[in-house]
């Protein structure tokens, strides 16, 4: 008899747990080892057209300088200009009167100191004004717009007639010359579009690609790339450090990630993110292309424009744990 009774209840309580069993998997809920639900912030994958820029340091140069020289030998007498100015092409720089004339004049008036008599003074007077009046004198003018960067004379100077009085920087020649990294020197051709970013000037200037230069830098190991500066109003003074950004390559219709999707392995070196798929976190690994304005180019695996990564929540989140979007 009593064996009977705890036959019947053995029975019971399998009839019981049979029915609970298939209760909880028709609701659809997380099983208790799931664990809580997690709030997670969420963004969607977008298509996008990325630009994949090279950034460099620089400085603004001067291609072409311009000698001042004197028409004739003589005596400098005006300089009116100084290393740093900047001058207009045809501005007066100074004056020089010649050698001869000078000669002329310093000889009549040393007549003139000579004179004894009364009409030898008359003499040296006469002597001493033809001279002044055939003074030869020439002006001295700026070749070109643009800045002084050096004097080799100053006033009351005798110069030669080939000799170099100012050095004037050519505005019509200022580019700018960035030191890029020899690594990168392959994605470098001539024609590609840039943006310059000077110190002092609050918007980037146009520019393009002209060439690489000679004269690589063995303690850096960067190799000059000539710039030209395009649009630009008034030329940028020579000298002036700044940014070159080279555009050497364009992406277009990119799968692009928010930045903050991104989780990165500084151990590992790898990349993650996590995907939210039926209400669930899938943790994935990916590699990454170009970083954009908008986000960054995930080009490994494949995935589609719409699907939703989380953006905030996700350290330390376990793959598979329910979330839930934040409101």
């Amino acid at each position: 008899m009593k064996r009977a009774v705890l036959l019947a209840l053995a029975c019971v309580l399998a009839g019981c747990r049979g029915k609970s069993e298939p209760a909880a998997e028709a609701s659809g809920a997380p099983a208790p080892s799931d664990g809580p639900t997690v709030s997670v912030a969420v963004a969607s994958l977008v298509r996008a057209t990325l630009s994949d820029v090279l950034s460099s340091p620089g400085k603004t140069v001067a291609l072409a300088q311009q000698k001042v020289r004197p028409p004739f030998a003589g005596t400098l007498t005006e300089l009116d200009v100084s290393d740093g100015d900047h001058v207009a092409r045809g501005a007066v720089l100074g004056t020089i009167v010649s050698r001869d004339s000078e000669a002329a004049v310093a000889g009549a008036r040393e007549m003139l100191r000579e004179a004894k008599t009364p009409s030898e003074r008359e003499d040296g007077e006469r002597a001493v004004a033809l001279a002044e009046r055939s003074l030869v004198r020439a002006e001295i003018r700026a070749p070109a717009d643009g800045a002084v960067l050096s004097h080799a004379a100053s006033r009351g100077d005798r110069i030669s007639e080939d000799q170099e009085i100012l050095t004037i920087a050519d505005a019509s020649s200022i580019v700018f010359v960035a030191d890029v990294p020899q690594s990168d020197l392959g994605r470098i051709h001539r024609g590609q579009g840039a943006s310059v970013e000077l110190a002092g000037h609050p918007a980037a200037l146009a520019a393009s690609v002209h060439d690489v230069l000679p004269g690589a830098n063995s303690a850096d190991f960067t190799v000059p790339v000539r710039l030209d500066l395009r649009n630009v109003a008034a030329a940028p003074p020579i000298g002036l450090f700044g940014t070159a950004r080279i555009t050497v390559a364009e992406h277009r219709d990119a799968v692009v990630a928010p930045e903050s999707a991104l989780v990165r392995d500084d151990l590992t070196g790898r990349t993650r993110l996590a995907l939210v798929e039926n209400g669930r976190a899938r943790w994935v690994e990916v590699t990454v292309g170009v970083h954009g304005p908008r986000g960054v180019e995930i080009t490994r695996p494949p995935l589609a424009p719409g699907q939703t990564v989380v953006v905030s929540g996700q350290v330390g989140l376990p793959d598979g744990a329910a979330v839930v979007p934040r409101p």
